[in-house]
């Protein structure tokens, strides 16, 4: 798996500087940074101090959504306002260098595993939704040469886009170059019954892979079949970054060098 990039999440490394962070994951065997998507105006005022990280070298291939809500919100005002604001984090992240913006349809929003388990919209008026949000958040992405990565979460966190079949479908009636799945191993083992079968699946929709062991920790940590999903991955050709968003179960100077040995097919001990 020679050829797959790692990126740290941005909010995990030390440093007071892109630069420094950067520095930081080089020395441990990653090669970027996967950037903190702030709603509110905050990741759009930090696009001076992308530029210059990038200029200086410094690779940042996404960002993911950092908001309390999104565009699949019941709420047609916030729905609103968190289609606008992705449409920002996409123009910003490639001042950056990056490719796009992970993002949900909803995250914490409703679950139907959990009481009162009705969803106050259809199911078929929530898609329908998150495909008129996407084709306006993808044709956006086109034009500033980004991409949406639509993130399937646990049927603990959403009720829409849980497997990556689901993603898979709402990307192919969107049919846009700028909206394409997002892969979370943590939520892949929650929900896939055959990860490497639905990786094979997805195939070439598939366009970021985001890493966290069956515990949300770090790649290593949990009973995640790794050499399974790296083998369906080079199976379909894949040739995008491996981020991490997951939490850590030890300083980060002792664990990405742990993760970046597994990942490359060699010991964690």
């Amino acid at each position: 798996m020679s050829g797959f990039r790692l990126a740290a999440a941005e909010g995990t490394l030390p440093g007071t500087s892109l630069q420094e962070k950067f520095a930081f994951v080089q020395s441990v065997g990653f090669h970027g940074i996967e950037l903190s998507g702030r709603g509110d105006g905050i990741f759009a005022a930090r696009v001076d101090e992308l530029r210059a990280a990038a200029r200086a070298g410094v690779v940042m291939p996404t960002a993911v959504v950092h908001m309390d809500h999104f565009i699949g919100d019941f709420d047609p005002a916030r729905r609103r306002d968190a289609i606008d604001q992705l449409k920002v984090l996409l123009s910003t992240v490639v001042e950056a260098g990056g490719t796009g913006i992970v993002s949900p349809h909803a995250f914490g929003l409703f679950s139907t595993k959990l009481p009162p388990f009705t969803p106050p919209r259809s199911d078929e008026e929530s898609r329908r939704q998150l495909v008129e949000a996407l084709h306006e958040a993808g044709e956006h992405a086109v034009s500033v040469g980004a991409v949406v990565y639509l993130e399937p979460l646990n049927r603990y966190e959403d009720f829409v886009v849980n497997t990556l079949d689901d993603a898979a479908s709402i990307v192919d009636e969107v049919d846009s170059a700028g909206v394409a799945v997002i892969a979370d191993t943590f939520h892949m083992s929650v929900e896939e019954g055959d990860i490497g079968a639905a990786i094979r699946r997805a195939g070439s929709r598939i366009g970021h892979v985001q890493l966290g062991d069956s515990n949300r920790l770090e790649p290593g940590a949990g009973h995640y079949d790794w050499p399974e999903t790296l083998d369906a991955l080079e199976s379909i050709g894949y040739q995008g970054w491996l981020a991490m968003e997951c939490g850590l179960s030890a300083p980060v100077a002792d664990v990405l060098p742990r993760v970046a040995r597994l990942l490359s097919g060699g010991r964690t001990s």
